[in-house]
């Protein structure tokens, strides 16, 4: 999870999200080569009295910064289309997770299985344990099995609502109505904290979500647990 004063993204706990953090690194250079050379180009202009006429109404310059640019957003583009159609994949999914927001809280349901569904609350600041987190933890966790497809159906019975995990590359909007779907597979064990990131009333900023990533072998004891 996020640690105070990060600058940068969460560590990628999935391949979706590691696609993104190549792709976000990726652009950032060039937008930083692009601002680079129009900061010595401005600096040029200011310190320097000397034009050539000659250069200034060049056709080839123009060609350059029209074809340049065209080049640049086919760079970027590329990559960023590849990422949307792996995002929006869904192969043949091991479970399948369907989630509801609600005002405010979320509710889960295992559908793979019979009458295995609960609502998960946020824990209140007076009953969290030592080392707990404030406005992150809830009463029930999504326990998933690792190095699996997921598929997530989510939904929201009231406003709109959005169902996000930063470090799982997963952001899904909530809508009354309809059924959105979202593919999540986590490359190793571990507990991620996500929130509702839409707008949707006044305890907005408490429908925390925590995800726990266990090996198959522990999933299925917590399963039988359930029962």
């Amino acid at each position: 999870m996020a640690y105070p004063v990060q600058l940068g993204f969460q560590d990628a706990a999935s391949p979706i999200m590691e696609e993104l953090l190549y792709f976000h690194d990726h652009t950032l250079m060039i937008v930083f080569l692009i601002s680079s050379l129009v900061l010595y180009i401005i600096s040029l202009m200011l310190t320097t009295k000397l034009m050539h006429t000659s250069t200034m109404d060049a056709q080839e310059v123009e060609t350059v910064w029209t074809i340049l640019p065209a080049i640049i957003l086919i760079l970027i583009a590329l990559p960023s289309l590849r990422i949307l159609y792996m995002m929006d994949e869904i192969t043949t999914p091991s479970l399948t997770l369907k989630t509801m927001g609600h005002q405010w809280y979320w509710s889960y349901e295992y559908t793979d299985y019979e009458d295995l569904s609960f609502d998960s609350y946020m824990i209140p600041s007076s009953d969290l344990k030592p080392g707990e987190l404030r406005l992150l933890e809830v009463d029930n966790r999504v326990v998933l099995p690792t190095e699996l497809s997921i598929r997530m159906l989510i939904s929201s019975e009231d406003v709109l609502h959005s169902w996000a995990v930063p470090s799982l590359g997963v952001k899904t909007d909530a809508i009354p109505g309809r059924l959105n779907q979202a593919t999540l597979m986590t490359s190793r064990p571990g507990i991620y904290y996500g929130q509702c990131s839409e707008i949707c009333g006044a305890n907005h900023s408490f429908m925390p979500i925590v995800l726990e990533m266990v090996p198959l072998k522990h999933f299925e004891e917590w399963l039988l647990s359930m029962f």
